[in-house]
């Protein structure tokens, strides 16, 4: 099964794959100008990596988690995904992707802390999912 992850943002769209259950590897990110080329080029990602399914971070159990998941199926409306479609929950996943990429980087705004924490979401998952199995 190959995974996508996806930590959707207003400016950058982080982005992780995982076509192994121990290997997550962090993709560029997309620099969001608007909706409809952000999920164009999503879309162009899950299909030159054949995806079968996305897992998206979300806020799971905030005020916000509902907004946030409508927000979610309409962009993921747009990408016209076939495959499944999985929730995951994002919490402290931004600040566990600064923490690790420590020193000068960490003040950068070219996306690869949004990658990371893609990465680290897609990690999360996997890891659930084979403890469930």
């Amino acid at each position: 099964m190959k995974y996508i992850a996806i930590d959707l943002g207003l400016k950058r769209i982080g982005l992780a794959y995982s076509a192994h259950k121990d290997i997550v590897t962090p993709l560029p990110s997309i620099i969001r100008k608007n909706r409809n080329q952000a999920a164009d080029e999503v879309k162009k990602v899950i299909k030159e990596w054949e995806i079968d399914a996305v897992v998206i971070g979300v806020p799971l159990g905030g005020s916000s988690e509902d907004e946030m998941k409508r927000r979610i199926a309409h962009f993921m409306n747009l990408v016209s995904f076939e495959g499944e479609v999985f929730y995951q929950d994002e919490a402290g996943s931004s600040k566990e992707a600064e923490s690790m990429i420590k020193g000068e980087m960490k003040h950068l705004r070219d996306g690869r802390i949004d990658s990371i924490s893609a990465m680290i979401i897609l990690q999360r998952f996997l890891r659930t999912k084979s403890s469930k199995s």
